[in-house]
């Protein structure tokens, strides 16, 4: 099978770390087993929820985004909110006895962001939203992994600030600085490209980000950033490291220390950012993993 990357920079040592992502995450392969009522279905004694449906502007894609309001009243200052991408698996690992952990001190609203069907991930509508345009085709996108379209952060994007969050937050006391955004894999892409592209969230977390599919050039902008995510603006990038011990077609040890190097780098300009390495933890196991610790640190930061 051949794989096109995206059109970016491309050095000797970049070409072997893009080889070793596409051998790990080519090959990896999501649970796609349909699911079954979720917690918005079952009800919650800490959240209730309400669905809306979305299009994308060019009607080829079809969202449908559940918004999970705590029971709990807001603080003075407004709920934090976070959006969560691959909304549908989102759902399906959001359990009561999270969803009260994180309602004990400041529960944040839940926007989670999914695609109309019945399965844990639209593949190939994530792969266009959440991968960021190249230099060479722009929002056109590009073929990409399985002949797949990519680039399409951009608008994902601007329907995600301007379409969906206004329905989303309506009639919610929010607070506006304390907004963040979640994902895994392509959606971590996307949480480093909105990161580096966007002022609407403040908090950021990316998880196992696919930066080893051809988006190494993610990494080399994050570096210079400087001054335009000063104050009140923090990233974290969650990592496991848990493949290239079960097995080395997976391996990615060289990604691995290129983020955790990023994010010294960061540090050291000033930029809150900071590296949290889950010992063991698989690709896959990062998902349930990093969405529960994030929504608690949400839940717990002042």
């Amino acid at each position: 099978m051949i794989c096109r990357l995206p059109n970016i920079q491309r050095s000797p040592a970049l070409l072997l770390l893009l080889l070793i992502g596409v051998s790990g995450s080519v090959f990896a392969r999501p649970n796609m087993t349909p699911l079954g009522p979720n917690i918005a279905d079952k009800g919650s004694a800490f959240y209730h929820f309400t669905l809306n449906e979305f299009d994308s502007a060019d009607g080829q894609r079809h969202y449908k985004v559940w918004t999970g309001v705590p029971d709990k009243a807001p603080p003075s200052s407004g709920y934090r909110v976070v959006y969560l991408l691959d909304g549908n698996a989102v759902m399906d690992k959001l359990e009561e006895p999270l969803l009260q952990k994180i309602s004990a001190v400041n529960p944040p609203v839940l926007v989670v962001v999914g695609y109309q069907t019945a399965l844990p991930f639209d593949v190939n509508a994530r792969t266009y939203d959440y991968t960021p345009p190249d230099a060479e085709h722009g929002e056109a996108g590009y073929t990409f992994s399985r002949g797949r379209k990519g680039g399409g952060s951009t608008a994902f994007r601007s329907l995600l600030e301007q379409r969906i969050a206004p329905v989303a937050e309506k009639g919610l006391h929010i607070n506006r600085q304390q907004r963040a955004l979640w994902g895994h894999s392509y959606g971590g892409l996307f949480v480093l490209d909105s990161y580096l592209h966007s002022a609407f969230f403040t908090r950021y977390y990316a998880t196992s980000p696919s930066i080893g599919q051809g988006f190494f050039s993610l990494l080399n902008e994050m570096k210079v950033q400087e001054s335009r995510h000063g104050g009140g603006i923090q990233l974290t990038l969650m990592e496991g490291n848990g493949d290239r011990r079960s097995d080395r077609n997976t391996a990615e040890p060289e990604v691995l220390s290129a983020v955790h190097s990023t994010v010294n780098t960061m540090a050291e300009h000033g930029l809150d950012a900071r590296y949290q390495l889950f010992p063991g933890l698989t690709h896959g196991q990062m998902f349930g993993a990093s969405l529960a610790d994030a929504l608690t640190q949400i839940s717990i930061t002042p």
